[in-house]
């Protein structure tokens, strides 16, 4: 089972993800991306609209940022987190559902 010790990790467990599954052959990849592909590109978007809230949130602590621009970056990262946690507890409700058909 892959754990997530944070979100700071999510692109390096997607980098390690796609270099392990890089080796499948072209053929077995239809035109445009793969789900793989797709799911860690959502993975690094993510972290980075996480990352840009956190440092928004630090700039207007600072006084170096107005409070409206603030207030927009955590938003956007919540927005954008939220549609990922949505994403995996289909993936995972599908797993589970996958797991209970008999065979």
């Amino acid at each position: 089972m892959i754990t997530f010790p944070g979100i700071s990790s999510l692109p390096e467990l997607t980098m390690r993800t796609s270099q392990t599954f890089a080796a499948q052959s072209p053929e077995s990849q239809p035109g445009g991306p793969s789900f793989l592909d797709t799911l860690g590109r959502l993975a690094s978007e993510t972290a980075t609209a996480v990352r840009e809230g956190e440092a928004a949130t630090a700039a207007g602590m600072q006084g170096a940022l107005p409070l409206q621009s603030v207030v927009e970056k955590v938003m956007a990262a919540e927005r954008t987190l939220q549609a990922a946690l949505a994403v995996r507890d289909k993936a995972v409700s599908s797993y589970l559902e996958i797991s209970r058909m008999q065979i």
